[in-house]
């Protein structure tokens, strides 16, 4: 039962994060191969602490971004969560999507954040995305990682990392469009000074 738990703080962990990590599941892997857990038990408690992990990430990266950010880029993202918010189902049919595709979620978690989405309009979609995908990823781990050496290589494969890659691009994407001029004068504009 203890074994678990730790399942449950790593995933939590590397998921509180608000940078992009080595994704859940290769921790939820690493514990059911090591210790030999019960792949469904591992996949809810992994899920449930990663959940808990991006929610407390929506909670302070408000505050984080307050405090490194220009006040000017916090309302436009602000903005942008106004605008979600308004669209009833597209936010969390969006949220499911994003979560089946191989890219972290730090970006959604970070931009929900700031954008002050409330975490009820987003965490039942991520559960459902995430885990399906997880349980995908920790079938796979389960049939073809068998030892410690292979799990640490997919920590750097050029799948890790290009996903990195692409959530920084994700988050760049949110932070550095103006999102006023866009959606309202339906004019593109990059604004680069965002700090403090």
């Amino acid at each position: 039962m203890l074994y678990y738990l730790f399942v449950f703080l790593a995933a939590f962990v590397v998921d509180l994060l608000p940078f992009a990590g080595p994704p859940a599941w290769t921790v939820m892997v690493f514990f059911q191969m090591k210790f030999g857990l019960n792949v469904w038990a591992v996949l809810v408690v992994g899920v449930l602490g990663s959940t808990l992990g991006r929610y407390i990430l929506s909670l302070y990266i408000p505050v984080l971004s307050n405090k490194f950010i220009k006040p000017q880029k916090n309302e436009d993202i602000r903005f942008i969560g106004q605008k979600l918010a308004d669209k009833g189902w597209k936010v969390p049919l969006f949220v499911i999507i994003y979560t089946l595709m191989p890219l972290p979620s730090t970006p959604l978690f970070t931009a929900a954040g700031m954008a002050k989405i409330k975490a009820i309009r987003i965490l039942p979609a991520f559960i459902v995305g995430k885990f399906t995908s997880d349980m995908f990823m920790v079938l796979a781990g389960d049939y073809a990682v068998k030892n410690a050496e292979a799990l640490a290589k997919g920590f750097w494969s050029w799948k890790t990392l290009s996903g990195s890659l692409i959530g920084i691009i994700i988050i760049a994407v949110f932070l550095f469009i103006d999102w006023h001029k866009l959606l309202q004068e339906k004019k593109f504009r990059l604004s680069i000074k965002i700090w403090k």
